[in-house]
């Protein structure tokens, strides 16, 4: 068996699980108290031991957080429709961000509902240490996105260029 880093077991593991680098952010962010900043993941604190799995939960975050503003809209919002038709509304991911969604387990969302509950939950999406990112240049990408989901043929059509 091959040791892997309390971070490489994140990124490699826990996170291979999630699509997409915005389902990513999400599930770390729900990891997270908001009130205290600590992360919570039994398994990795059991794996790892408490000061490696928080740290390694905050890089991860913060790393997510970059990717997220580096990637193209577009990128974001392939990526948002594609798992539009698979995301759940689960009962403990609506409770780990408060019930926002009013999640009923077993209910499908559309891309526009889970865009406007990310949006609803912008505070515990953004990590503490920003890494050089902005909070407000996250909060622009996740409206923009918003947007994009909202109008698809729209945004389709004018992100085309004419021929």
């Amino acid at each position: 068996m091959t040791l892997k880093s309390a971070l490489e077991d994140v990124l490699g593991t826990t996170l291979a699980a999630v699509a997409g680098v915005v389902g990513k952010i999400e599930y770390v962010a729900s990891l997270r108290d908001l009130a205290s900043g600590a992360y919570s993941h039994w398994g990795l604190i059991r794996a790892h031991g408490e000061p490696a799995a928080q740290q390694a939960l905050a890089e991860a975050h913060r790393l997510l957080f970059l990717k997220l503003l580096r990637t193209p809209l577009r990128t974001l919002r392939d990526d948002v429709v594609a798992s539009g038709g698979t995301m759940n509304s689960s009962a403990a991911l609506g409770e780990a961000f408060g019930g926002a969604l009013g999640e009923v387990p077993g209910k499908k969302t559309t891309a526009r509902e889970y865009m406007d509950g990310l949006r609803t939950r912008l505070p515990a999406l953004i990590p503490q240490d920003l890494g050089g990112g902005s909070a407000r240049h996250f909060s622009s990408v996740l409206h923009a996105l918003s947007i994009l989901v909202s109008n698809p043929v729209e945004a389709r059509q004018e992100a085309t260029p004419p021929a």
